[in-house]
């Protein structure tokens, strides 16, 4: 009698949480499916045109389509903008200077 009381306040526990989880994974395909998610860029034709004047282009776009992937935007013009794009900008190497061309 006594091993009955906590098996089944942990039943009943258990149960709200898988309920939980559900209705939470239920919110994320409604969002997904109604297109609240944003739509992703073309990483490559944007990078190509912001590293366009760099003295090295292959270098620019493997960092700028690294850092495209991660935050879906890319600023625009060959320099500078960062404010459009805080994501891009945000991004750092280890050595604390700015990731992304």
């Amino acid at each position: 009698m006594a091993t009955s009381k906590p098996l089944i306040a942990s039943l009943f526990l258990s149960l709200l949480l898988l309920l939980h989880l559900v209705e939470a994974d239920m919110m994320v395909n409604t969002d997904a499916a109604l297109g609240y998610s944003s739509p992703k860029i073309d990483c490559g034709g944007a990078c190509t045109a912001r590293c366009r004047l760099s003295s090295r282009p292959r270098l620019c776009k493997r960092a700028c389509g690294t850092c495209c992937a991660r935050c879906n935007c890319v600023p625009p013009g060959t320099a500078g903008n960062y404010e459009v794009c805080p994501c891009y900008a945000s991004l750092t190497t280890h050595g604390g200077r700015r990731k992304c061309p």
